[in-house]
């Protein structure tokens, strides 16, 4: 799918203008891709996928022994399969072939690649390059030196899913693009270090919010974390930014903390395929996500 011309003639101005402030790179479009992935028969799938009905709670679970060992599980899976997706990640390699390295990684392994299907996202995972912020369809372009993506992976394995993501550099990204992915995982490091019993769900957007304002940059509020388990997505939603969300955290809840930052403006456009999400200046993404256990001391990163 292209981009419109009616789109990129109003973005255009921005890109143009904005060079210097957000460095130099390529900005994006969404490009002709691949038909869905097929899963063999043998590999479980989610309610979304079955059309089975699964009872989503209401507030933050806070899950007993067992559920925890099945989160450990998943998330461990999906941190393993993202490490492994980083040595395919350079110039002339398609996001559409990191799509079928993650696809096949998830079925050797027994799993169910979480994003496929979800409410018709056509792909097994998603790649987000430059100026996409988040969930980015793979497809044919090919990855160009000084790029940076972000793949974002969860997997269902053993009934549960498991959640993480991280922005990568292609080849020799320069030092604006560099920067922007070292404060995004600063940002996510605070957040985690903030996040214990009885602390307000608050805390965790204040604390991104103001490193990311000390560092010079943007927090995209649209996008939250979110409460994870046997199903893919539950409360808490977790916000990046100032907020008043209710709530505490307490022993036994899990949820993702995933912060998208940019250089430009915190203002973003979702394309007509209805995933992809661009920023409206142009300037580039970045995100980092884990998914965390709150223990009786604090936090735990699952992946």
């Amino acid at each position: 799918m292209e981009l419109s011309t009616k789109v990129f003639g109003r973005l255009g101005r921005f890109w143009r203008s904005n060079k210097l402030q957000f460095g130099v790179y390529n900005k994006v479009a969404p490009a002709e891709t691949t038909p869905s992935r097929i899963v063999p028969d043998h590999i479980v799938r989610p309610h979304y996928v079955t059309g089975q009905t699964l009872t989503i709670p209401h507030k933050p679970e806070i899950k007993d022994i067992n559920q925890i060992m099945g989160m450990r599980q998943s998330c461990n899976l999906a941190s393993s399969i993202l490490t492994k997706v980083e040595q395919f990640i350079q110039p002339g390699v398609t996001t559409d072939e990191i799509d079928n390295v993650v696809h096949n990684l998830c079925i050797e392994a027994g799993a169910y690649p979480s994003p496929l299907h979800y409410h018709g996202f056509p792909k097994s995972v998603c790649t987000s390059v430059n100026n996409v912020a988040v969930h980015g369809i793979p497809d044919l372009r090919e990855l160009l030196d000084g790029d940076i993506i972000n793949v974002d992976i969860t997997v269902f394995y053993k009934n549960y899913h498991g959640d993480c993501s991280k922005t990568f550099c292609v080849g020799n990204v320069d030092d604006p693009g560099k920067q922007l992915i070292a404060v995004t995982e600063e940002c996510l490091e605070i957040a985690i270090k903030s996040c214990g019993p009885n602390v307000p769900f608050t805390e965790i957007g204040a604390s991104i919010c103001q490193h990311a304002k000390k560092s010079g940059f943007t927090v995209l509020p649209a996008f939250l974390g979110h409460g994870i388990g046997q199903y893919f997505h539950g409360p808490p939603d977790i916000y990046h930014s100032e907020n008043d969300y209710p709530g505490v955290m307490k022993p036994g809840m899990t949820f993702t903390i995933e912060p998208v930052l940019s250089h430009g403006k915190e203002y973003t456009i979702i394309l007509e395929d209805g995933w992809t999400v661009i920023t409206e200046d142009g300037s580039r993404a970045a995100q980092i996500e884990h998914t965390i256990l709150i223990t009786e001391n604090g936090a735990e990163v699952l992946t």
